[in-house]
């Protein structure tokens, strides 16, 4: 989720410095409404259950897209089916080009021995070099977001009204679990932002698990709210278009809120932002990173999926204090 979010803002400002462009967007149905309003992009969704399950169904999905007469391809995943098809149409003459995603670099930044600890290219610079391959020249340095969303009833049903309330997003959960602030120190977070009572709180989540989770850290306050499983993705997006501001893992909600343009506060454990997954535009002191000092292996991953023994608990060196102080 957090890949194709990061797609958004470079598909944004490309199609707006390039307008006689027409963009299909080849992913996922459920990440449709992430480029919903977009002028001059299609959204071509990929049926992996049936038409294109499999290495056949690649050569069906090629067919497929050849039926729109495309000119380039731009292959911003560089994963084994995506190389399938930009192959395809390379040899059919399309021009194609690939996002380097400095997988070598990547490895010096978390290796135990002889890191190189500086940052790399931010995954956005990485998709503007592969447009500027296709030929395109695209600047991210003005950002254009959209609009915040007029909520419908059935959203306000659920958030009521702003009024004077501090829209304040929390999601307290990365697919794994070396990116997750504690649990007894999230509470914490959540209790002294909820004792204002201006503030009110949405938990963003997934799943039976995580929902529970989410119940026990709202205690049936009034004033925190769990979006979670409540709405279909695309009213979720409208919600988060109102926040004031979004607390988030190194996960896909900070993109989320992110290509959105709303401040977006992250706590990185076993990850940095010096591997180039921040959240797009937002201010580097809003990365709040582990101790580097008390765990100077750290980074030890670029996905948060290895573990370092002795490493478990590096998020505790984020003080609740700096959160908070962020959050206000």
């Amino acid at each position: 989720m957090g890949d194709v979010a990061m797609t958004v803002p470079v598909i944004r400002a490309f199609v707006k410095q390039n307008p006689e462009v027409k963009v299909t967007f080849v992913s996922r149905p459920f990440f449709k409404p992430f480029f919903d309003g977009i002028e001059n992009v299609t959204f071509f969704e990929i049926d992996l259950k049936k038409r294109h399950k499999g290495f056949f169904g690649l050569f069906k999905l090629y067919s497929d897209l050849s039926k729109l007469k495309i000119d380039a391809v731009a292959d911003l995943h560089n994963v084994l089916r995506s190389k399938v098809i930009r192959t395809l149409f390379l040899v059919n003459g399309k021009k194609v080009a690939h996002t380097d995603k400095g997988r070598k670099a990547k490895n010096e930044l978390i290796r135990a021995k002889n890191k190189i600890f500086k940052p790399l290219k931010s995954m956005f610079e990485r998709h503007v070099d592969t447009f500027k391959q296709l030929g395109f020249s695209v600047d991210l340095n003005t950002p254009n977001f959209p609009e915040k969303a007029i909520l419908s009833d059935e959203i306000l049903s659920i958030s009521g009204n702003k009024e004077n309330f501090k829209w304040i997003g929390i999601a307290p959960f990365a697919q794994y679990e070396s990116k997750v602030y504690p649990q007894d120190l999230m509470q914490k977070v959540i209790d002294e932002v909820a004792s204002e009572s201006n503030n009110k709180i949405f938990l963003f989540g997934g799943g039976k698990k995580e929902i529970a989770k989410l119940n026990s850290f709202s205690k049936n306050r009034s004033n925190i709210i769990v979006f979670a499983g409540k709405l279909e993705l695309n009213k979720e997006l409208q919600l988060i278009s109102n926040l004031d501001v979004m607390l988030s893992m190194d996960s896909g909600n900070a993109h989320i809120a992110a290509m959105l343009g709303i401040k977006v506060i992250t706590l990185w454990g076993a990850t940095h932002p010096f591997a180039g997954f921040s959240p797009f535009n937002q201010l580097e002191e809003n990365c709040l990173v582990s101790d580097r000092e008390k765990y100077p292996l750290l980074p030890t991953s670029i996905y948060g999926n290895k573990r370092v023994e002795d490493y478990e608990d590096v998020m505790r060196t984020i003080a609740i204090e700096s959160v908070i102080k962020l959050i206000n």
